[in-house]
Parts: structure tokens; sequence; C-alpha cells
């Protein structure tokens, strides 16, 4: 007897798992609390298993929950993909996306390949400048779409995610223990640099810029030779690289947001599709970010 998975119902699971609640899961499905929490229900009647620990105070996948979410994820991504390649004919043309530099090489590439299968007709183009310049080039017309790293959330935007800008280092290095503090930033335009420097400043502690540059190759190399620190967000933190805690005698720094902006005036259908595809990646990687 052939049985058949409801896709719904996954996609309910998946984003309740991904957002960490009912509530927010239903946010981005468009749906009310109540029908989210209808469809975890009628998906758990339909294979006879529990999905969510309901006794904890936060959404906790059982160990048949996290069985089912790797297959559910794949199950919905080939469904897309199939959808993406049927209708493509409605999807063409080209995008422009910006993003910082510090953020290309954490989400962005598997949210744009995933984002190029569903949709293999229209062109995508990436720009990586920093956070003021994206903003001036969205209301400019120049890009239809961005990703940014700032101090507070915007309302003309939506929050991806919060996170701890941190101190980065080379591992074993020794360029937190010096005196002038030796730091690298992206430019002078960096949104990192008044946070790092408040922050010195408030513990008193003596600071040079040891490079500022747009070149992302640079900006490593620097931290790769030990010649400074760097503030960056906990999640973009290179491979190869280590964050510097309190032993390190630096001081705290502030959370940040990472926002996503969609043209202000009459995006695209692709502009908001390719926003679509950024949300639910950044969710899928970062629960918190609901």
């Amino acid at each position: 007897m052939t049985r058949d998975v409801d896709l719904a119902l996954l996609r309910a699971f998946v984003a309740v798992t991904d957002t960490g609640g009912m509530t927010t899961a239903g946010r981005r499905l468009n749906r009310t609390q109540a029908a989210v929490s209808q469809q975890i229900k009628r998906l758990e009647e339909h294979f006879g298993v529990s999905l969510f620990d309901r006794e904890q105070r936060r959404v906790v996948l059982t160990e048949d929950g996290e069985r089912l979410a790797g297959h559910a994820r794949r199950m919905l991504s080939l469904n897309d993909e199939v959808w993406g390649l049927m209708t493509s004919h409605g999807f063409e043309g080209h995008v422009r996306i910006g993003t910082p530099h510090d953020l290309i090489g954490v989400s962005m590439p598997q949210i744009l390949r995933e984002f190029a299968k569903a949709w293999p007709r229209v062109e995508v183009s990436l720009t990586s400048i920093h956070t003021t310049e994206l903003l001036q080039a969205l209301e400019a017309g120049e890009v239809d779409v961005i990703v940014t790293t700032e101090a507070a959330p915007n309302s003309k935007g939506q929050v991806l995610l919060s996170d701890r800008l941190v101190w980065v280092g080379c591992p074993g290095g020794t360029a937190h223990e010096r005196t002038p503090l030796p730091v690298t930033l992206g430019n002078p335009d960096c949104t990192f640099r008044a946070a790092a420097v408040d922050a010195l400043g408030r513990v008193g502690r003596d600071w040079r810029f040891t490079c500022v540059t747009s070149n992302y190759s640079a900006f490593h190399a620097t931290l790769d030779a030990d010649l400074a620190v760097a503030p960056l967000l906990a999640h973009s933190v290179p491979e190869g690289m280590e964050v510097l805690g309190e032993k390190a005698g630096l001081p705290e720094l502030p959370l940040f947001y990472v926002n996503l902006y969609v043209a202000p005036t009459e995006p695209t259908a692709i502009a908001l599709e390719l926003a679509d595809h950024i949300e639910r990646g950044y969710a899928g990687r970062y629960p918190v970010a609901a």
C-alpha cells in the first residue's frame, strides 16, 4: 500500500524546528500558531510518533524528530528544485544582491546555490561592499536585495540574526598582549569600527590600526601573521582563527544585527523570492534568528 507524506506538514515541521517555536513558524508560513500546531499533530499521528518533547520550555526534538529533520529538509529541497525547474519560465532575468565581505563565506554560498537550483534561468550578480555603501546602493536602485551588519535593527529591514561581536586573532598568537593593541579593520566605513574603539576606550586600552583595507585577503593575512586582532561576528569567524575571550584581557563587544533589505520601491518578484531564500537559509542555519 502506497504511503504518501504531506509536504505541507513537513514544511510546518521544518519551520518549527528552524525557528524554535510554533508562533515564529506561523509567521514564516503566514499561518496562525494554532494552525501550525495542528499540522504538527497531524504529522505525528501520521507516523505514530512524537516529534517534539513538550515537557521542555523550548522546542526540543525527540529522537524520532531528529531522525526526520534531515530527510524532511531534503524532501522539501527537492520539491522546491522540481517546482523551480518546471516553472522557471515565470522567473527569468537578473537579480542583484549585496553583502559585506565578512558574510560572503558564511551562509551565502549555500543560499545562492539553492536559489540557483530553484531558479536556473535567473542571473545573479553579487556585490561585496560595506554596509554603509550597501544601504546607499539599495536606495539608488543599484542593487535589489542586501544583507547588512548593523548595530541595531532597522524598521525598513528584517532581522535575520543577532550575534555578538568578538575579538579574533591567530591561534596561540600574542598580538592581543601588545601595547598599543594592534587592530585591523575592513576600511574606515566598517560598521564594527566605532564599537571596537568605544569598547577599548571604556577600559582605557591604548590601540593602533595595523591595517585598514577593503581587501579581505589582506585582512586575513594580518590575523594569520599575528600582526593584529580584529572584531568579527561570532558566527562569521573564519576556520583557523581563535576567538579571544576574557582571558585575553580584551573588553566585551556589543551585539550586532544581520539585517535583510529589499529594494524599497517596486521590488521585482524574483527579488522577493531571493529575499525569501535568504530568510529561510538563515533561519535554518541559525534558529535563534527568528
